[in-house]
């Protein structure tokens, strides 16, 4: 027990005894071991360099853990300024987050834009600068929440965040999320016998510039964004197809951003998502209310401002449907597209109203069941 003890110190403090080589978050990462930010190619300075991570580890009593990994350097440039790099990789061992508005907005970072499933079942997602894996029942919260481990890459300036870096690609942050999961479980006492991998390659996605008709954002018929903007502004959105598979869909849009406006980043339009994996789907539980969303629509749900988020059966499994955007646009209506899109992909019955009504939300509604047939779905 003592040795075990010792063990987790060392993880807590990104000191290990036995090579040496500097190891990071939880003694997960190894310098040198595989993915760039690991070794002197993710420096971008020429003057100096450091790479430190701060953190605690995941333990039985207490199974939440958090670490981030700073990879800092200096240039100094011909006219004698001086260019700093600081890119920060942050992974989280835990539950979703609590609130429900929070919850939409952590799940569109780790699912939507372009993250594609893990492969071989792992109920996850990853991208270059993203990942997050659903870990098995066994870690679960004492409450039955399920337990995740997220990745995350950022850049930064001294007063923001200015981009999402990528870490070598998608493969090398697949190394990445599952070493922190396997050595986050392992703290926590409950992983499996064998440590996860994935050996299969990775769904690919369409390139960022889409040749799509103008009037289908993310290939979908009729999600027709620029029709609502400025001449300006519509010559400026950038949509992009996220994964679409019987578990996931996702798109997104964003008004690229104009440096002749002064504008530092894209303003987001929207994010939607279609949620269906039974493990990525419990990590939503809860965010739908128990409510109708509105008059007309199926399952139960809410509408809001800044966020719509409806939960029904669709061909036989519970479904979640997300959008979320900024409360300057009007976004429901792109949501019915949505929607009635994926659904019928899907083949299941349409969850919103035929006619395109979205009213306010209505909480105090009857439940789903009152108007589902024997087989799950609405007549």
């Amino acid at each position: 027990m003592a040795l075990l003890a010792g063990g987790l110190t060392t993880w807590a403090t990104d000191t290990w005894p036995f090579d040496g080589r500097d190891r990071y978050c939880w003694g997960a990462w190894e310098e040198d071991s595989g993915p760039a930010v690991l070794g002197d190619e993710a420096f971008e300075g020429e003057d100096g360099h450091r790479r430190t991570a701060t953190g605690t580890a995941p333990t039985a009593a207490k199974p939440r853990g958090r670490c981030v990994l700073a990879v800092r350097s200096t240039h100094t440039f011909s006219d004698g300024e001086k260019g700093t790099q600081d890119t920060r990789v942050t992974v989280t061992y835990g539950p979703a987050p609590k609130e429900a508005a929070d919850r939409v907005e952590w799940a569109v970072t780790f699912l939507g834009g372009r993250s594609v499933p893990l492969p071989e079942g792992l109920p996850g997602t990853v991208s270059g600068s993203h990942g997050l894996l659903v870990l098995p029942e066994r870690c679960d919260t004492r409450d039955g929440r399920p337990t995740a481990v997220t990745l995350k890459a950022e850049e930064r300036s001294p007063q923001d965040v200015i981009g999402s870096p990528d870490l070598g690609g998608a493969d090398a942050a697949v190394q990445l999320l599952l070493a922190a999961a396997d050595r986050g479980m392992r703290a926590a006492g409950c992983a499996p016998a064998k440590p996860l991998r994935v050996t299969s390659p990775l769904l690919s996605l369409p390139e960022r510039e889409d040749t799509s008709s103008p009037s289908a954002a993310c290939r979908i018929p009729g999600l027709d964004v620029r029709a609502d903007l400025s001449k300006e502004a519509a010559l400026r959105v950038r949509d992009q197809v996220g994964a679409v598979t019987s578990g996931l869909q996702a798109c997104s849009v964003r008004i690229g951003r104009s440096l002749r406006l002064g504008e530092r980043e894209d303003a987001r339009v929207f994010d939607a998502l279609m949620v269906r994996e039974p493990r990525l789907a419990a990590l939503l539980d809860g965010v739908t209310g128990t409510g109708r969303p509105a008059r007309g629509w199926r399952g139960t749900g809410v509408l809001t401002d800044d966020h719509q988020a409806v939960r029904a059966r669709c061909a036989g499994r519970p479904t979640t449907f997300l959008m979320t955007g900024s409360p300057a646009r009007a976004t429901r209506r792109y949501f019915v597209t949505f929607t009635d899109a994926v659904t019928s992909r899907l083949g299941c019955a349409p969850v919103a109203p035929r006619d395109g009504a979205a009213g306010a939300s209505t909480a105090a509604s009857a439940p789903e069941s009152t108007a589902e047939s024997a087989d799950g779905e609405s007549r």
